[in-house]
């Protein structure tokens, strides 16, 4: 069984991940929670519990089986997303990796430094063998920073999500130790 009962704090160039603080964050979780392109690329529904989704973050903290992190720009020092964590396999020593970043936190690389720095984190401080991760088709902008971290495409479900009208694909993919330890073989040292 994995232990992520300890919640760190990640300080990256423009962003830390920390653990949740409800009271402060919530005006801020609130509005990514409500943000179409979130609905959109999550496959959320627009049904929005208020009390609910608070009591669901007051809570976060206390996972011993699952990470979840506030995302926080470093420049306004304000909460822009989340990133978790989840679903233990112990089969195959994996996990489930997921990111939400809202409006204030797009366009500025700051996905793929979450990505990496959660990756980091979890291969640095972890045994597992493996991320996992499902993203849907009409998102490639989340696609190429997962490619760009290391995730490779291992399958596709066809006709996951029905948006407007049309049947979006999801793509699975998976970053492997093993893959994580090349890449950082092969990264030239900061001079």
């Amino acid at each position: 069984m994995i232990d992520l009962r300890n919640k760190p704090t990640i300080v990256g160039e423009k962003i830390i991940l920390r653990p949740f603080k409800v009271e402060e964050d919530f005006p801020y979780l609130e509005e990514c929670l409500k943000d179409p392109e979130v609905l959109k690329f999550t496959g959320a529904s627009h049904t929005f519990n208020q009390e609910e989704i608070i009591k669901w973050y007051t809570t976060r903290n206390e996972q011993i089986d699952r990470l979840d992190l506030a995302i926080i720009d470093k420049s306004t020092n304000t909460l822009i997303g989340e990133v978790v964590i989840n679903l233990y396999d112990n089969k195959n020593q994996s996990m489930n990796f997921r990111i939400l970043i809202g409006p204030r936190g797009r366009n500025r690389g700051l996905g793929t430094e979450v990505t990496q720095l959660i990756v980091d984190y979890v291969f640095m401080n972890t045994s597992l063998n493996e991320l996992t991760l499902s993203v849907f088709a009409f998102n490639p902008r989340a696609i190429k920073v997962y490619e760009k971290v290391g995730f490779d495409v291992v399958s596709i479900d066809k006709n996951q999500l029905e948006f407007e009208g049309a049947w979006i694909d999801s793509i699975n993919m998976k970053l492997t130790r093993e893959n994580w330890i090349k890449q950082h073989e092969n990264k030239p040292v900061d001079s």
